[in-house]
């Protein structure tokens, strides 16, 4: 089998559920998925609003609330929000990069842990956190543990490496940036695995083709940063059950046999995706979804991800909310029906921020002025919604 560069679009975003809204849970849903980026609370809200038919963000504040849906850094070493029966895996088999992201930083170095302390600690911090603790709490018992010079260091490392899940805080998106609380989740492995034939490598990576495939492993090394010492033997244990795809560039991708493949001109309708949205992240070549003449405005050099306007499956220009609305700048002539469609979704999505945070994303709104050359429209406005 061949694939189109629209075919291939079109494969990842079926299984994304961006070409029909579906009829799904929200645990059921952000497994569907694999995983959603949720540095910034809002995110995972914006991105399930986008997948999931009659979306209530309250439905994912119970999932957060009831622990079927965990928030923990993950993936690129990245807050993300998973299906409760992925976290564990994926943290098992995020160890290293996890490990070594923190244990290697200079920031870690006023610690004066060697690895094997830092695991003493951890050990020590897990134990301490068998139920919510604030930040500040943690700081305490960590200077109690050490002293008050090295506890700052030992947290920065710990917050991230440890099996840590994030405890909800409370509205208008479950998670404060500021006012964070921990708890520990099932217990991984402390020590780090040696590279090979890793079952939680393999999980993970049959997890990765049900949600962004079909890939190459440069691809699945994107998406969580894994070395080839790990992605390696994944690959060649998970073989068997795969098959091979040609892309549109002549090279193989790979994929799960009975995965969705639609047909290159299968309707993508508009969407409005949110900060951060994984679709734009999964693949080391992005342009699937994310044309390259867009790449770098749309993913910034310090790593913000802009929401961005997808039209016929492709990012077209980007989007910001304010106080009196949704705004659209597209970098290329769409036709009218598109602009009624896109029209149709900002006006869905006032809604879904009205009692939330209608200028979601502000703080990042700095962007806005420095996009390409693009038609800007208002999209809706808050007082048509309100009324």
């Amino acid at each position: 089998m061949r694939l189109t560069p629209a075919g291939l679009g079109r494969a990842t975003l079926a299984r994304q559920l961006l070409l029909e809204r579906a009829d799904l849970t929200v645990p059921d849903a952000v497994h569907r998925v694999g995983a959603l980026q949720a540095q910034e609370p809002a995110a995972p809200y914006v991105a399930l609003w986008n997948r999931v038919a009659a979306f209530r963000p309250a439905d994912l504040d119970d999932a957060y609330a009831t622990g079927a849906v965990v928030r923990a850094s993950l993936l690129r070493i990245t807050l993300h929000a998973v299906h409760r029966d992925d976290w564990a895996p994926f943290h098992r088999a995020m160890t290293h990069p996890l490990r070594g992201s923190r244990l290697n930083d200079r920031r870690f170095a006023p610690a004066r842990l060697t690895p094997a302390e830092a695991n003493g600690v951890r050990d020590a911090l897990l134990a301490f956190v068998d139920r919510p603790r604030t930040q500040d709490e943690i700081l305490a018992e960590l200077t109690r543990l050490l002293d008050a010079e090295r506890a700052p260091a030992t947290w920065f490392a710990l917050r991230t490496l440890a099996p840590l899940h994030h405890v909800p805080t409370g509205p208008p998106w479950s998670y404060s940036p500021r006012d964070r609380v921990y708890r520990a989740g099932a217990s991984t492995a402390a020590d780090e695995p040696p590279p090979g034939d890793d079952p939680a490598v393999v999980h993970l990576l049959r997890r990765y083709l049900a949600a962004f495939g079909p890939a190459t492993e440069r691809d699945f090394a994107q998406f969580t940063m894994l070395r080839k010492p790990w992605t390696g033997p994944a690959v060649e244990t998970l073989r068997p059950e795969l098959v091979e795809i040609t892309g549109s560039d002549g090279g193989t991708l790979l994929d799960l046999p009975d995965a969705p493949r639609p047909p290159a001109d299968t309707p993508a309708p508009p969407r409005l995706l949110g900060m951060w949205d994984s679709v734009l992240l999964a693949h080391a070549d992005r342009s699937r979804v994310l044309p390259e003449a867009l790449r770098g405005h749309a993913i910034r050099r310090n790593g913000d991800t802009l929401a961005t306007v997808l039209v016929d499956g492709r990012v077209v220009g980007f989007w910001r909310a304010t106080d009196d609305g949704i705004d659209a700048a597209v970098v290329e002539p769409l036709p009218d029906a598109a602009w009624r469609e896109l029209a149709a979704e900002a006006a869905l999505l006032v809604d879904l921020l009205a009692d939330r945070e209608p200028a979601v994303f502000r703080r990042y709104r700095r962007w806005w002025d420095r996009l390409p050359t693009a038609e800007v429209r208002r999209l809706a406005d808050r007082h048509d919604a309100a009324e």
